[in-house]
């Protein structure tokens, strides 16, 4: 009876004993303002600058669209293609990575496919050379990020527009594509689908389809995905949006969210929609020449300075920015261009190589807002400590807050460039920057530019004006005042170039 008695007795004693419990927000971190991004958004956003290189059929002809009815044999480089030197290019420009257009919409493809007899042979001769292979050897060598453009439009066989098309060409294709490895980057579907072509006829002919739904795009995610998990999937994919135009720019207001676009002319496209649905970031594109294919008449290129102000007002608007390089028909970039790539990577050393607002350089930094409830490390030196990873966030239900950066000593300032912490969501609504020196009088810095959104990055210059470096600001002190705010604001970086 005894034995009895002590074990009801350490059986009660057992259910009284606390449980261990794993907290979801042990530190109660800022609560996420939805929707969010993927973590592959994330990383495909942190690459900021990367090349575009349409080379293929247009190359030859001199056209931007091919019909689709060109023969095989005009396709004729004068020497293998060189990815090696374009990724290079691009490289020594400050980009990150590369896209290359393995398939236009005129449909001829510059990998070995088994899909169709239009493309190269993979053979070892110029017109054979299976440039899709040789792009992603040549990127993964540089360090460089890598994808590919494979248009959804195929203007060159009698298959599109028919259920067939999908499922036995264009789905396979991009399977095909994902065989060259498991770490792209970005795979970019073009948005003009359907319309004339050859479709395998002799005589012109016009077909339409519903893009929405033609390119049955849960599935290409899916097969996309399994093979190369952090690849973005753009336009036709619906991971990341058009910003809108073909110039180089974003809007000043500019949210990584949005709902789905199906159409090209969006009103939302620039700015995207603060009260969207889904996590759609924008990526602009523009040309460094005269077209996107080169072509002797389109042999000309765009000065640095330009393309400078065009990173500032993409990059630094919350936006990617892809820039096309066209290679010749030799498969190589013309020398005015490798120049000018050369050009633009110093403007980008040199303007927004050397933040001033770090600890190593010696800067310090205080907010008005701070956390008591927070056990986790939120503090404002996260921001200067160069780890995107760690930010700043205030306690709950505070929306404001001042920042104050001293960079101790005066400084010549031309940039201030603020980062959020995305994964937890856009938050910021209005921002304002000013510089002092003795934090007494207080003076505004950016101009009238709009000063809204920050997103993943926002860089704003000195006069608000882009295309103008300017002599600098002479300041001490850095002040950023978050104004409003959807929720608690969570800042990862200020720097002060």
């Amino acid at each position: 009876m005894l034995a009895l008695a002590l074990s009801a007795s350490v059986a009660a004693h057992a259910q009284l004993e606390p449980k261990h419990v794993r907290l979801d927000n042990p530190d109660n971190a800022p609560a996420p303002v939805h929707p969010l991004p993927h973590d592959r958004q994330v990383k495909w956003m942190e690459t900021e600058f990367y090349a575009f290189f349409h080379y293929g059929m247009d190359t030859f002809t001199g056209e931007e669209w091919g019909f689709g009815n060109t023969p095989k044999a005009t396709y004729q480089p004068t020497e293998k293609p060189d990815p090696a030197q374009w990724l290079q290019t691009a490289k020594d420009a400050g980009m990150r990575g590369g896209i290359a257009v393995v398939k236009h919409h005129d449909g001829f493809c510059l990998w070995p496919t088994k899909t169709t007899d239009y493309c190269v042979s993979g053979d070892d001769t110029p017109a054979g050379f299976n440039v899709a292979k040789a792009f992603a050897d040549a990127a993964k060598g540089l360090g460089m990020k890598y994808g590919f453009y494979v248009s959804p439009w195929d203007r060159s066989t009698a298959l599109y527009g028919t259920d067939r098309y999908v499922t036995e060409m264009f789905l396979k294709q991009c399977q095909e594509l994902t065989t060259y490895g498991n770490d792209q980057f970005e795979m970019w579907f073009d948005g003009a689908n359907g319309g004339n072509g050859h479709y395998g006829g002799q005589a012109p002919a016009s077909r339409s389809i519903d893009r929405a739904t033609y390119y049955d795009v849960p599935n290409l995610r899916y097969m996309v995905h399994k093979s190369n998990p952090n690849c973005v999937l753009w336009g036709v994919g619906g991971e990341a949006r058009w910003i809108g135009n073909e110039a180089g720019y974003a809007g000043t207001t500019n949210w990584c969210i949005d709902n789905r676009l199906e159409g090209r002319d969006q009103p939302t496209a620039a700015s995207g929609n603060e009260n969207g649905w889904i996590w759609l970031p924008g990526e602009s594109d523009a040309k460094s020449s005269g077209g996107w294919f080169w072509g002797e008449k389109k042999d000309s290129y765009t000065a640095p300075n330009t393309l400078f102000k065009m990173y500032l007002e993409t990059v630094g608007r919350n936006a990617t920015f892809i820039l096309n390089l066209p290679p010749a028909k030799n498969g190589k970039l013309r020398d005015q261009l490798v120049s000018n790539m050369h050009q633009l990577g110093e403007l980008l050393r040199t303007r927004l190589g050397n933040d001033f607002a770090t600890t190593a350089n010696g800067a310090t930094i205080v907010a008005d807002e701070t956390t008591a409830a927070r056990t986790g490390n939120y503090a404002p030196e996260n921001i200067l400590d160069n780890d995107s990873t760690n930010y700043y966030a205030t306690d709950d239900n505070t929306t404001q807050a001042d920042i104050t950066i001293d960079l101790g000593q005066q400084r010549s300032i031309h940039y201030v460039v603020l980062q959020e912490y995305i994964r937890l969501g856009q938050r910021v609504k209005a921002f304002k920057i000013q510089t002092s020196n003795d934090l007494q009088a207080w003076a505004d810095f950016g101009g009238s530019v709009p000063t809204t959104t920050i997103g993943y990055k926002r860089i704003i210059p000195q006069s608000g004006d882009t295309g103008n470096y300017g002599n600098g600001v002479n300041a001490r002190y850095v002040r950023v005042r978050i104004l409003d705010c959807k929720s608690v604001p969570v800042i990862s970086n200020i720097g002060v170039y």
